[in-house]
């Protein structure tokens, strides 16, 4: 069973929920699809991709906290959810439970690689917001409460971060996205990507293979990650890594059916490490 671990679909915009993120409006502009991309739609897709399941993390095409859409598609069997919650404002933890509550809703997203003030409109690896986040225990409570994934977005520098949250709240499950931005052109033993090693330390860990269209400087297949991946799964174990293929955002350079056979091409990688690492291994990390 393929399992993707990261999509995303947005509805129509209303006067309830507008569109307000104009960057993202017009980046938007650029994908394959539809400007809508409703789960439906993105049901249709995945079949033609022959993906059975995925989770759908949250847009910020509207208000980032804006969640709407999201509990909307995570209704569907085989769609599940992602929501983005500030959790410095004075309601966090009580925002979180309702969502929570939910059919279908997993956990949220940090955006730590974005400045607090410009969530999701752009990135900065010198920000350093989650250190204070660590500080909001009501809103850690209740997300041990809820048994919520945390999702996280960081860069390779940020990865202390990240252990340092970990390590302060180790009875959450975690995961890691998009390579952490990691740098195709350096080693991943001898970058600050060998920051990963600090977090395998820990058993509720999942780095994720996502997103790699815009990591790599390459073509399909992307071989200049494929170190990455290899060097992931030697550190963490094939249970622990997680592929997503973060579609529709890398339409612009790929469809979908590629973005789940590239994991094909990467030498060193036997059929059942393949299988852990579209859905067993997610699945290990969900139950």
């Amino acid at each position: 069973m393929v399992i993707d671990s990261h999509v995303h679909a947005w509805g129509y915009p209303s006067t309830e929920h507008p569109w307000v993120t104009g960057d993202i409006v017009k980046l938007v502009e650029s994908f394959a699809v539809d400007a809508a991309y409703t789960a439906e739609k993105l049901l249709v897709d995945m079949d033609e991709a022959n993906v059975e399941e995925a989770i759908v993390v949250g847009y910020p095409i509207g208000e980032w906290t804006d969640n709407w859409y999201t509990v909307e598609a995570a209704k569907h069997d085989r769609l599940s959810g992602v929501v983005m919650v500030d959790q410095f404002a004075p309601d966090a933890d009580d925002r979180l439970r309702d969502l929570m509550s939910n059919d279908g809703i997993i956990g949220f997203r940090l955006g730590a690689i974005c400045p607090y003030d410009q969530m999701w409109e752009t990135f900065d690896p010198t920000v350093e917001w989650l250190r204070e986040a660590i500080d909001e225990t009501e809103f850690w409570a209740a997300a041990r409460e809820t048994d919520a994934v945390v999702q996280i977005l960081v860069h390779v520098d940020q990865l202390d971060q990240v252990v340092e949250l970990v390590d302060t709240y180790p009875n959450l499950t975690y995961l890691v996205d998009h390579f952490s931005h990691a740098d195709p052109l350096s080693a991943p033993a001898d970058s600050g990507f060998a920051a990963y090693a600090d977090l395998a330390n820990y058993e509720n860990v999942y780095p994720k293979v996502s997103e790699v269209q815009h990591r790599s400087e390459e073509l399909y297949p992307y071989e200049d990650m494929h170190d990455h991946v290899r060097w992931l799964i030697e550190e963490f174990g094939r249970e622990r890594v997680v592929w997503g293929a973060d579609y529709p955002n890398v339409s612009d350079v790929a469809t979908y059916e590629e973005c789940v056979a590239w994991l094909d091409h990467v030498d060193g990688l036997s059929k059942t490490d393949r299988e852990w690492l579209r859905g067993r291994s997610l699945k290990h990390a969900l139950d």
